[in-house]
């Protein structure tokens, strides 16, 4: 990898600015000074310093976060913050986005990257990819809801969603459920329960795919996968 890019990526700056360093001799490779932003270098086995401190290059992250309420599933906003704004700089960094979306309202599982090889394919219709859902529902959630999820229902546009399991953890006035689906429609938890005509009053993600939620990160907190979660990820 070129020696420019390799410290542009690891946030060092601009080309522009990484040119700048590299002309003021900050940059050095095996501790030899270098000043041509042209040279290859492998970083997986020469050691690249700025300033004395060792470049810690990655190409990618991977990173769960339990969204909060209140913050919206983008990169930047100009009105709301985003779950990329509640990351430090050194994750900032990688450009990373969101793996679909969670309504502002909806908390739960968020996975955030810069690999977008792994989000097509967490998010392809094709490859039915399921996400759990804890809700609490206004209304008494039926077998009969089960039923219709299992089957289809037609959401309010017209479309017809995919099989769903639905399960019900508590039925009644109000009702506690968790539902999967394998697909990722505009608001489709919210609008499935409505074309039952019933409300969705809180929402969380569990699980996407073999990911599962740590039960251990509070709203807005987030970690990086290990590497068992990972390869479950990327064999599932």
């Amino acid at each position: 990898m070129r020696l420019d890019k390799l410290l542009a990526n690891s946030g060092y700056g601009s080309r522009k600015e990484v040119k700048a360093l590299l002309k003021q001799g900050a940059v050095s490779v095996e501790g030899v000074p270098v000043k041509d932003p042209a040279l290859h270098v492998d970083p997986e086995s020469r050691e690249v310093t700025v300033f004395g401190d060792p470049v810690d290059y990655r190409e990618f992250i991977y990173l769960m976060m339990n969204k909060p309420p209140g913050v919206i599933s983008a990169t930047e906003d100009t009105r709301d913050r985003t779950v990329v704004d509640l990351l430090p700089y050194e994750y900032r960094r990688f450009k990373p986005f969101p793996v679909g979306r969670l309504d502002k309202d909806t908390e739960g599982l968020l996975l955030i990257t810069n690999d977008g090889k792994l989000s097509h394919e967490l998010l392809s219709p094709k490859k039915h990819v399921g996400k759990t859902y804890y809700a609490v529902i206004d209304g008494e959630v039926t077998d009969a809801d089960g039923e219709a999820f299992r089957a289809g229902v037609t959401l309010d546009d017209g479309y017809v969603t995919k099989p769903a399991e639905l399960n019900i953890l508590r039925s009644g006035p109000e009702s506690e459920i968790e539902l999967t689906i394998t697909e990722g429609k505009f608001h489709q938890v919210k609008r499935m329960f409505e074309a039952r005509d019933k409300r969705v009053t809180y929402l969380k993600r569990l699980t996407m795919g073999p990911l599962e939620l740590d039960p251990d990160l509070a709203n807005g907190e987030w970690r990086e996968l290990s590497e068992e979660e990972l390869s479950e990820l990327k064999n599932r």
